[in-house]
């Protein structure tokens, strides 16, 4: 009998064990109301700003705190969805919707939290040749958002309440999917209350330890990269045609979070092959003759901050083979990639643009030999 109650005791001992090894998952909900006033970065908009947008987020985090090595890393971060409606005030602009992917960053004893957030927004009120030409912010119902807001936040004061004071920027633009693109920026102030669903029960934090960021450190990889998507030029009605680059660089991790990189893009951008011929016939003082090549070559430097199998990617490039002077003969490139096959394998989204004017949403699949 007293072999059987060992065993009993055993199990159970062995049982709460593994339950307290097991990962919990507390998370938050958010709630804020926004007021702001979309700011005027290109005349070609000032007609639709004609009052002050507000609107409503609505927030669910996914609170870490070091079960995986990246959180304790970056100072136990919050990643999580957003949902967002704006009014922005306008007949023309009508209201949009968003769903976004974000992250929560703290710093200053976890007071200060700095959030960025990546979605897809939904205007109800586009632009249209015929009923809505006055739209010349958003050429396509779908577009691409993306916001910033930083701010005092108060978690947990009474009972899982908490509060969150902000400022940020909402930006929308579909990056030159279709024309025209000329997006709006809203600057915004926002309120709002947070709830920690079961605070009292919330993990005890835990720390990186003495494992260094340099033991990441690793040799220089050679990467192959295909992007696609289709795009646009800011002539309305000239039609999507589809883009495709390949790029070859080389990169060096040097620690956990950073990687650096140096390489070479190609591009095969087809709307610009169509608004060369364009503008042949209907600029002929510019000197054009239909054709000159629409193919570009650059070369890039560039780092990528990775948070376990995920990395933002920041690019900076400029072109050594530009025969036809689109834009600006320095272009940037910012987005997401996922790890997979033990890091040998990529996918990513990126935006590529010319400083702050967007030229295509990239859809890439590489190879990190």
């Amino acid at each position: 009998m007293r072999n059987l109650f060992n065993l009993f005791f055993f199990l159970f001992v062995a049982h709460v064990t593994v339950g307290q090894q097991n990962e919990v998952k507390p998370f938050s909900i958010e709630a804020d109301y926004f007021y702001g006033s979309i700011l005027e970065h290109n005349q070609d908009i000032s007609h639709l700003i004609t009052d002050f947008p507000n609107g409503l987020w609505l927030s669910y985090n996914r609170k870490t705190y070091g079960w995986n090595e990246w959180e304790g890393r970056y100072n136990f971060p919050d990643w999580g969805f957003t949902f967002s409606y704006q009014d922005l005030k306008n007949t023309y602009l009508g209201e949009n919707y968003g769903l976004y992917g974000h992250f929560n960053w703290y710093f200053l004893n976890r007071y200060l939290r700095v959030t960025v957030g990546q979605g897809v927004a939904y205007a109800s009120n586009p632009y249209h040749p015929d009923d809505n030409y006055e739209n010349s912010a958003y050429g396509s119902r779908f577009l691409s958002s993306t916001f910033i807001k930083a701010g005092f936040v108060k978690e947990n004061i009474i009972d899982g309440l908490g509060i969150q004071l902000n400022l940020g920027v909402l930006h929308y633009s579909n990056a030159n999917l279709k024309a025209p693109n000329n997006s709006t920026n809203t600057l915004f102030a926002s309120a709002g209350l947070s709830y920690q669903f079961d605070a009292p029960n919330f993990p005890v934090r835990i720390p990186v330890g003495s494992w260094r960021s340099s033991n990441y450190a690793e040799r220089i990889h050679y990467n192959v990269v295909f992007r696609t998507g289709v795009n646009e030029a800011d002539v309305n009605g000239l039609g999507q045609f589809p883009f495709y680059t390949f790029s070859f660089f080389a990169d060096k991790r040097i620690n956990y979070k950073s990687t650096f990189q140096a390489g070479v893009d190609v591009y095969f951008s087809y709307f610009l092959l169509n608004l060369i011929r364009y503008r042949e016939i209907a600029y002929p003082g510019d000197g054009l003759t239909g054709d000159e090549d629409f193919r570009r070559v650059g070369v890039f430097i560039g780092h990528e901050l990775r948070f376990n199998k995920v990395a933002f990617v920041s690019q900076l490039g400029r072109y050594i083979y530009w025969p036809y002077e689109f834009e600006n003969i320095t272009y940037n490139r910012l987005g997401l990639k996922r790890y997979m096959f033990n890091d040998n394998v990529f996918i990513a989204v990126t935006v590529k643009a010319h400083w702050a004017k967007a030229e295509a949403v990239e859809f890439g699949l590489g190879l990190r030999l």
